[in-house]
């Protein structure tokens, strides 16, 4: 009885770890994915087998789904088709970077000289490239710097100033930031006290004028980027805080260097050091359409004085970083510039197109007008004129859930896939994995 319980116990024909590795198509992972991970997935599905949740036949099969279902890297992050109408999404990453600034990523990937002059040999100003950009986009800053995110743009300029003083700021301009950050304390982090002047809806110059004294490491003016408050309001510009015997710190957050008539109430680098800011802290990753990134320009002296803070070394910049952010300011307009300012005729013949070769295959997905926004903190309420395809709303989860994600939104009842956050180059795919969860019938 046992000798035949154990040669009948299907558990026998469970094939052997190597034996699944050797098969071609799990071989050719290892040299993506790594061979430890890959191994992972061959002892769960041999698992799985033991429980009886897969037949023993199965096993080999079961794994190489395992592997479609990875990204195609050793990395976990997979690429992503945002489709939500978010230009940009925090949680995809914001700005996507363009061909260029990939490609400069991938050449400063290896040994680079980020911080060595070749006609010397001797040490070289770490990523002159990137800051001589910077400077050229920006022509009315004196000096300019970056560190590794906004947030940090703004603790290196509160540090270097405020620590142990006071930071003069608007009370309705002491905002929430993403994942609960809040800038107050972001900003008492670093030592210094905040002087709230003005109620939540309204501030005056004069309130900014007796608040600033001896005691006054800076005035800082926010840009409030993820909401408005409209009504009964009053704000105090900045050419009005110039003057009051404080350097002048302006965050305008969403990155945008020059003004856009796209986005006309949106701050922008250019203008704010025209009439009269010491200093702009902004992001690199959002509005510009680079890498994560901290920006500040302003006044030769204050930048220098910042550049040199012990605290700087601890907030600077790899050189991934600074090879996209240059490519970014010097190569062609960036994926994020192309999606804002794409004309919503252009998105409607795209939509219609797509819903026209579905349409072939009997999925039935009709393009439709909708509305995208900007997102990442950046031109709160603005509304930008899109259009896409209407899907049945449990399609976002599918979609989500494909071999090449998909991100729509869901709205009124349905699935919606935008297309002014949608790359072109990506049409093909989008139809691919719309195709993959529509099955005709």
């Amino acid at each position: 009885m046992t000798g035949a319980s154990t040669s009948t116990d299907p558990r026998r024909r469970i094939p052997r770890t190597d034996a699944v590795l050797a098969d071609p198509r799990v071989a050719a992972a290892v040299g993506t994915v790594g061979r430890a991970r890959v191994k992972d997935l061959v002892v769960a599905a041999q698992d799985r087998a033991r429980r009886a949740e897969l037949a023993p036949e199965d096993v080999t099969d079961a794994v190489v789904a395992d592997l479609g279902r990875l990204g195609p890297t050793a990395a976990s992050l997979r690429p992503v088709i945002n489709a939500s109408g978010v230009l940009l999404h925090t949680n995809l990453g914001r700005a996507p970077l363009s061909a260029a600034a990939r490609d400069a990523v991938d050449a400063a990937a290896g040994t680079t000289d980020v911080e060595l002059d070749l006609a010397t040999g001797e040490r070289g100003r770490r990523g002159a490239g990137a800051l001589e950009a910077l400077a050229a986009a920006v022509p009315d800053a004196g000096g300019v710097h970056v560190a590794n995110n906004g947030a940090a743009a703004l603790v290196l300029a509160a540090t270097a100033l405020a620590a142990g003083r006071e930071i003069v700021i608007a009370r309705g301009e002491m905002v929430e930031i993403g994942d609960g950050f809040r800038v107050p304390d972001l900003l008492e982090s670093t030592g210094a006290r905040l002087r709230e002047v003005g109620t939540t809806n309204r501030v005056h110059p004069r309130d900014y004028a007796d608040a600033v004294g001896p005691d006054t490491g800076m005035i800082l003016k926010v840009h409030p980027s993820n909401f408005v408050v409209s009504g009964f309001t009053s704000s105090v510009p900045t050419a009005a805080l110039t003057g009051l015997g404080a350097p002048v710190v302006v965050d305008i957050g969403s990155g945008l260097l020059a003004p856009d008539p796209a986005l006309p109430d949106e701050p922008d680098a250019a203008t704010a050091l025209c009439v009269g800011a010491d200093l702009v802290t902004a992001s690199g990753d959002k509005l510009l359409g680079g890498p994560q990134a901290g920006l500040l320009l302003g006044t030769a002296d204050l930048v220098h004085r910042l550049r040199r803070h012990p605290l700087a070394r601890a907030l600077r910049v790899d050189k991934l970083t600074l090879a996209a952010l240059e490519a970014t300011l010097r190569g062609p307009e960036p994926p994020v510039r192309v999606m804002l300012h794409t004309p919503v005729t252009a998105l409607r013949a795209r939509a219609e197109a797509l819903a026209a070769e579905l349409a072939i295959e009997g999925i039935n997905c009709p393009a439709v007008d909708c509305t995208a926004a900007v997102g990442g903190g950046g031109a709160p309420g603005v509304e930008l004129a899109s259009a896409g395809l209407a899907l049945p709303v449990d399609a976002a989860t599918a979609l989500r859930a494909g071999a090449n994600p998909v991100v729509a939104r869901v709205e009124h009842g349905r699935c919606v896939v935008d297309l002014r956050s949608v790359d072109p180059v990506d049409d093909a795919r989008l139809a691919a994995a719309i195709r993959a969860v529509l099955v005709a019938p």
